[in-house]
């Protein structure tokens, strides 16, 4: 079967070599250097060049997490709080119009340009688990937050090629069919028993 192709946009990009959000909560977040730079490297196995999860054997399927800008829109929406801003969710790349729940378990490209008007830049990924929200997101985006972000946190995801990732238009290249419309639905699923 051919892939599926669907242009996104790359909206945001995050870089930063330490965590800011441990402890708890109500201590306040660390400040720790963040950037949100144009284009990310990105080294096959290992992650973004870096960022706190770059190479760290704990994190290699999980090295790179993408979310979608739609999901924050919707619990916005939802919760009546107005704008929030999908960089504090520090997901390492924000999209647009890609539903991502389907790629759990799958390998699949992100084409970006190249900033010159010349080649295509491609990474590949494959899909880990998602990636569960935490309790912080209550105290720097909105109360009710995290828990309105359960089945909507994005996908942790282990970079298989080495490239560059450039905000901007893009295209995702799916083994699966993705329904974009779906990029801000929570997909809860079932509890085993």
């Amino acid at each position: 079967m051919a892939p599926f192709e669907y242009p996104v946009e790359i909206a945001h990009l995050l870089v930063s070599p330490e965590h800011a959000y441990f402890g708890r909560p109500r201590d306040g977040a660390a400040d720790v250097p963040t950037s949100y730079p144009e284009a990310a490297e990105v080294v096959a196995g290992k992650g973004l060049v870096g960022d706190r999860f770059f190479g760290k054997a704990a994190h290699m399927d999980a090295a790179v997490t993408l979310f979608a800008a739609e999901a924050l829109e919707e619990i916005a929406r939802e919760l009546g709080t107005g704008p929030l801003d999908p960089t504090l969710t520090r997901r390492n790349v924000v999209l647009r119009g890609a539903e991502l729940a389907p790629l759990v378990g799958e390998e699949f490209t992100i084409r970006s340009a190249d900033g010159d008007g010349g080649d295509e830049d491609a990474v590949t990924l494959r899909g880990g688990r998602p990636a569960h929200p935490c309790a912080w997101m209550d105290r720097v985006l909105a109360t009710g937050v995290h828990a309105a972000m359960r089945g909507r946190g994005g996908v942790r995801c282990m970079p298989l090629s080495d490239g560059v990732l450039r905000r901007g238009p893009a295209v995702l290249v799916s083994p699966v069919r993705l329904d974009p419309a779906r990029a801000g639905v929570a997909v809860r699923r079932p509890r085993l028993p």
